[in-house]
């Protein structure tokens, strides 16, 4: 068996072990997220952009994939519909008219006629002593000298200073995948921020990516320790207001379900702690 985690499995047990437990050992069903839907939806509408030749890539050429993207979205998720009342036209174009609005804010922070991506939603993957780390990048820019951008674009918006080494650090995991697999350190990391307008930016180098090294392996072996334990324990924070398994969770009265059989294997799994897809990173 290979070790393998992602940056969505790697942040979900630094926000709260017994969380990594019941989204990779357990498996329990989460309802679909409005927020999270529709952070997909633009995603794939940005993604699509850049199949048009630059001089089309405009705002209106931008809103025209709305629709059509909702919809293949729904046809490869169908729980999604449950967000939208598909059957009234108002419901539906305010959805829309969401997700346009996001789209146009990206329009003021970078300029797609003058983009051209080396690569969209890249899988990335490479092995550091033993544990795999893979995800998927949303963009990809190679300056003609050949310098790395490495671009992620997030709905919500900025985080305070607080947080903000907390939205870096999955940047610094591609940054270390793509740093071990090409031999060069990106040149800039940058967070598109379209909740609020903003675009946070960080040039990495050597020693902050042998720190996110340094703490990956720590990280897994924690993990590893906690499935050779059983211990999952929760750790409390104002992020479990929007925890979805908070009836479940002993820091609030809950009593988690008995761990599954093969608890420890499913949570070293690669197909377990480490299955993405474009949507989930």
């Amino acid at each position: 068996m290979v070790a393998a985690l992602s940056p969505s499995r790697a942040s979900d047990f630094m926000q709260c072990p017994l969380l990594y437990r019941f989204r990779v050992i357990d498996k329990l069903p989460e309802p679909p997220s409005a927020a999270a839907a529709r952070g997909t939806l633009v995603h794939s509408v940005l993604e699509r952009l850049f199949d048009l030749p630059a001089p089309e890539r405009t705002l209106a050429a931008a809103a025209g994939l709305v629709a059509p993207q909702w919809e293949a979205l729904v046809e490869a998720e169908p729980d999604l519909a449950s967000l939208v009342d598909g059957t009234s036209p108002d419901a539906l174009a305010a959805w829309f008219e969401e997700s346009v609005a996001l789209i146009e804010r990206w329009f003021t922070l970078e300029d797609p006629t003058r983009l051209e991506p080396a690569e969209r939603e890249l899988y990335v993957e490479t092995e550091l002593d033993g544990l795999t780390l893979r995800g998927y990048v949303d963009r990809l820019d190679v300056a003609p000298t050949g310098e790395v951008r490495v671009v992620d674009y997030k709905t919500g918006r900025s985080p305070s200073e607080l947080f903000e080494a907390k939205a870096l650090f999955q940047m610094k995991f591609y940054a270390l995948v793509l740093w071990r697999l090409r031999g060069e350190v990106p040149r800039l990391l940058q967070l598109v921020y379209l909740g609020n307008s903003e675009i946070v930016r960080y040039s990495p180098d050597e020693t902050d990516l042998l720190a996110t090294e340094r703490k990956l392996k720590a990280l897994w072996q924690a993990i590893e320790r906690a499935a050779s334990t059983g211990d999952w324990r929760p750790n409390k924070s104002r992020l479990c207001d929007w925890c979805e398994h908070r009836q479940l969770c002993p820091a609030w009265g809950g009593t988690p379900p008995p761990l599954p059989e093969g608890a420890t294997v499913l949570a070293l799994d690669p197909r377990a702690s480490a299955a993405v897809s474009p949507t989930e990173e």
